[in-house]
């Protein structure tokens, strides 16, 4: 009897597995992307040379700073398919910068099988999320899209997804999260009472992901012309300013994990910077829009002249303004909605943003009224409160040396700053909008006002900087000699804590490195480690765990 039991309950449970592995392929197959289906124009030429390319009325050019401008108009397929032929190369080394580092990340080749699986699953709505007009310009861009990477999607699948990749990384992997910071001032804060708006957008994987970054201006058949800062095939917006004088950056905060797909962070941003000319209208598009995890998204407007932070979680909204004449923005929320809730608390408690918004204020303070020069110098501030040293590369800096690409703008004149390699550390250079958008402009030359550069980081010149790229370069073999438990020269050790002496991580990874060869010396370096600056309560446990 028990025998037959045991059949049955066995049976049950396979037939139960079996319609969830049905059900889970059949929601794998059944997922729609809502593909376009648009004339693709194989005969239209395309001028180019190393740092020129015109296609129809778009351009492409690099500029004597290093960076790459792009000019886009028309229409949604049309710009879509400008961009694709003017950076059909920048797409490709963009794409296999970030394919390889994901597979850095995950080596197994059934791991990556199994991502790619669930990422279908899990974005099969994304399309629906997703408007026509974004659809239409993915579309264009994809068709230059290599078809080398075919086995994780077709091009525009890839395009489509990579879109949601920041939303679902930090929402996945909090301690991973971006630590962006961002500020805005006005009024008896700034210089002539002009709104000025600084952030550093600390998303990083790593240098060669940074190394051609994108200016874009757009100007769109329909809404407001903008120019924003990204890379290759990113139409979302990260950091940007249209010619309305709206200004958007964005800062993740933390998410539960969410379920399923729904609008990408930075598409909601698009939208609002194209279609918003107000902080009322931008939060009135934040609402209309679903998104799958928690974002700060920081507003400045020429019009309200002053800045409001959209706080927007999955589950709720709220809009934050100042009761002062300046704002901060870093990854946590401070709206009434959202400033009790226990996520947001134990957020601020255990990471670094709080730790670093007290930084930002006391910054502030010290350099007020603040100017695009002062405001630079802010962006690059690698000390703690009080001015402490933090260590380069530290998550609880302002300056963490690893910015994607630093801002400062002053919607009132239309201009923006965007900085130059490496980091926030070389020159900012100034574009006016309003030359940029004149017909006129020439494009063959450098389209940046000279005149109003703000000069490099004196660190460049500095002693630091050369051990910095010390550190960056040890770092480095160290990590792959405690993967392969191999030895290092104790001279390399050495030099390695000699080049960044504040920095816990530098005691904490040599502690790891002695782990499985001397437990006594691996004690010793991560108990120095907990008497530096740790940015957040969970890398401290870790340690902690380590002695115990």
């Amino acid at each position: 009897m028990f025998k037959r039991i045991g059949k049955y309950i066995v049976l049950s449970v396979l037939v139960v597995f079996t319609i969830c592995i049905c059900a889970l392929f059949g929601l794998y197959f059944s997922a729609d992307m809502k593909e376009p289906n648009h004339f693709f124009n194989q005969t239209e030429n395309t001028f180019f040379t190393d740092s020129l390319r015109v296609y129809k009325n778009s351009w492409l050019r690099l500029n004597s700073k290093g960076l790459w401008e792009m000019k886009v108009v028309g229409s949604d397929f049309d710009r879509g398919e400008a961009m694709g032929k003017l950076a059909e190369d920048l797409l490709y080394y963009q794409e296999s910068v970030f394919i390889n580092q994901i597979k850095t990340m995950i080596p197994s080749d059934s791991y990556l099988k199994f991502l790619r699986f669930f990422i279908v699953l899990f974005n099969r709505n994304l399309g629906e999320n997703i408007s026509e007009e974004y659809r239409n310009e993915i579309y264009g861009i994809s068709q230059s899209c290599t078809h080398e990477y075919d086995a994780i999607g077709n091009p525009y699948e890839r395009q489509l997804n990579y879109h949601a990749a920041h939303d679902l990384g930090h929402a996945l992997q909090d301690y991973m999260m971006v630590g962006c910071t961002s500020f805005a001032t006005w009024g008896k804060h700034s210089t002539d009472e002009k709104l000025t708006l600084g952030r550093n957008f600390d998303f990083y994987m790593g240098d060669d992901f940074a190394r051609n970054r994108v200016v874009t201006f757009c100007s769109p058949d329909k809404g407001y012309k903008f120019v924003s800062i990204g890379w290759a095939g990113m139409i979302g917006v990260l950091s940007g300013m249209n010619t309305e004088g709206l200004t958007v950056t964005i800062n993740a905060a933390t998410s539960d994990v969410p379920t399923g797909s729904a609008t990408p962070i930075s598409i909601l941003v698009r939208e609002i910077l194209q279609y918003a000319s107000t902080i009322d209208e931008a939060f009135a598009i934040a609402k209309k829009r679903q998104t799958f995890v928690s974002e700060a998204i920081l507003i400045g407007s020429k019009k309200d002249g002053k800045a409001a932070i959209i706080e927007k979680s999955p589950e709720k909204i709220d809009v934050f303004y100042s009761k002062d004449t300046q704002l901060i923005c870093t990854n946590h929320f401070q709206s009434e909605t959202f400033k009790t809730d226990e996520r947001n608390i134990e957020n601020i408690k255990h990471s670094d943003s709080g730790y670093r918004f007290n930084r930002m204020e006391e910054l502030l303070n010290e350099n007020q009224p603040i100017d695009p020069k002062n405001a630079a110098n802010i962006l690059r501030n690698q000390k703690g409160l009080n001015h402490v040293e933090l260590g380069m590369t530290n998550e609880m800096a302002i300056n963490q040396l690893l910015a994607h690409h630093s801002v400062i703008m002053q919607p009132e004149d239309l201009k923006i700053w965007v900085s130059t390699s490496p980091w926030q550390c070389g020159e900012y250079i100034q574009y006016d909008l309003n030359a940029i958008f004149n017909d006129s402009v020439d494009y063959k030359k450098d389209i940046h006002v000279i005149s109003e550069t703000i000069a490099a980081d004196d660190f460049l010149e500095s002693d630091e900087y050369k051990q910095l790229q010390v550190y960056k370069s040890v770092l480095s073999k160290l990590k792959d000699k405690i993967k392969t438990k191999e030895k290092m020269s104790i001279d390399s050790i050495e030099l390695f804590i000699e080049s960044n002496p504040n920095y816990y991580y530098v005691y904490k990874v040599v502690g790891d490195y002695y782990q499985n060869k001397d437990k006594e010396i691996a004690q010793k370096y991560w108990k120095k480690a907990l008497t530096y600056p740790i940015p957040n309560s969970y890398e401290r446990k870790s340690i902690e765990n380590n002695l115990k």
